[in-house]
């Protein structure tokens, strides 16, 4: 709530005089869905729920090209799941989703707020997914944001750089265990540059982890912080395939027989749209996590593959994803059908998973997409 009053304040500076501009420009948009599923377990599931988001966006732009705007949003929603027609568990609630001011021009932008701030190659599994947490199989791509002051700037070569700072953050993002101190300043940068036939880049971010606000229950009871440094690299290329890269190196000085001290994530992915009919896009990854108590040394590794297909029906679409442990030899399959209708768009999910889904290392998993079932939602954007 601190942060949010926060920027409710800073937010509050900006606009009375955006409003009282002649050529200010005001917009609501937003989206509102609802969703039924059923999971087929022992015994048998259910879960139905609703969501809003509303968001209310303003900006006005000079005649030097010289852009201010900003975006207020927020995420109302509720959730029951059912098991014998009894609750077993409900949420629901209103959280700020973006509340963000941006100044800008051609060449940069410099935004403070509650934002949404992603980068890198990968589609499905991303080392590089340190501050989002979107997942491939939400066609909504949802994700909760940070708070932070971005800054970036665009070079005439198409090169750009990133320098950011968070703060006030104190719940777990991206591949995250253990939530970051919120009396700490993070920061951290990201260097992109245009190399023969694609791009290339290179991110670092330091950050110092609170155990106080860890839910892991192998050190619910831990105290005190440490520090965390993280290293990116990732390309892609457009060599008749797409093909592309991500690689990070985590560093944190909490060392206990639960967590070592060195962590390395690693994908390589290609795709490729065939010429069948109205066009058949594939695309496929290999990942690799490994946690070891030296840099080389391989330590305990996850192994991934994954494999996303769809194919455009004229109004509809049809699609689905792949996944395959190469660790515990275990499947994970989901199946998607979309239509679209105006402003509507509705969707049907069929999917066949374990009974424990290990792919993302977030605790954030939906225990309905574990074993299997169907699900559909439909969604009204406005």
């Amino acid at each position: 709530m601190k942060n949010l009053k926060r920027y409710i304040i800073l937010i509050s500076l900006f606009l009375p005089g955006l409003l009282h501009a002649q050529d200010t420009i005001c917009k609501l948009k937003g989206q509102m869905d609802g969703y039924a599923g059923l999971n087929i377990a022992n015994p048998i599931k259910w879960q139905t729920g609703a969501r809003l988001i509303p968001s209310f966006s303003i900006g006005k732009t000079w005649k030097t090209n010289l852009k201010l705007d900003a975006e207020i949003s927020v995420n109302s929603f509720l959730d029951y799941q059912f098991s014998d027609w009894k609750s077993i568990g409900s949420d629901y609630g209103i959280r700020p989703y973006r509340f963000w001011v941006r100044l800008s021009s051609e060449r940069f932008e410099l935004r403070a707020g509650l934002q949404k701030i992603n980068f890198g190659s990968a589609s499905m599994l991303r080392p590089l997914m340190w501050f989002d947490r979107m997942d491939p199989r939400d066609p909504l791509q949802l994700t909760d944001g940070v708070y932070a002051l971005l800054g970036r700037y665009y070079f005439q070569n198409n090169a750009n750089a990133w320098l950011w700072i968070l703060w006030g953050n104190d719940k777990t993002k991206g591949w995250e265990t253990i939530p970051s101190s919120s009396r700490i300043p993070e920061f951290g940068g990201r260097m992109q540059i245009p190399v023969p036939g694609g791009e290339a880049a290179i991110s670092f971010h330091h950050r110092t982890a609170d155990l106080s606000g860890s839910v892991n229950p192998l050190i619910i009871n831990g105290s005190g912080t440490y520090p965390e440094d993280r290293l990116g690299l990732d390309g892609k290329w457009d060599l008749g395939v797409g093909l592309w890269t991500e690689y990070s190196l985590i560093h944190s000085e909490l060392d206990t027989a639960y967590f070592q001290p060195w962590t390395k994530l690693f994908t390589l992915g290609m795709d490729y749209t065939f010429g069948l009919g109205n066009g058949l896009y594939m695309a496929t990854e290999f990942f690799r996590y490994s946690n070891a108590n030296k840099v080389f040394d391989p330590g305990v590794n996850k192994t991934f593959s994954s494999l996303t297909a769809n194919y455009p029906l004229g109004i509809n679409k049809l699609g689905g994803i792949l996944y395959y442990s190469w660790t515990d030899k275990s499947w994970y399959r989901f199946i998607d059908f979309q239509r679209q209708s105006d402003n509507w768009t509705y969707y049907l999910f069929l999917f066949w998973n374990p009974d424990r889904i290990l792919i993302y290392n977030t605790g954030n998993e939906n225990n309905m997409f574990a074993g299997k079932g169907i699900q559909l939602m439909a969604v009204y954007n406005f």
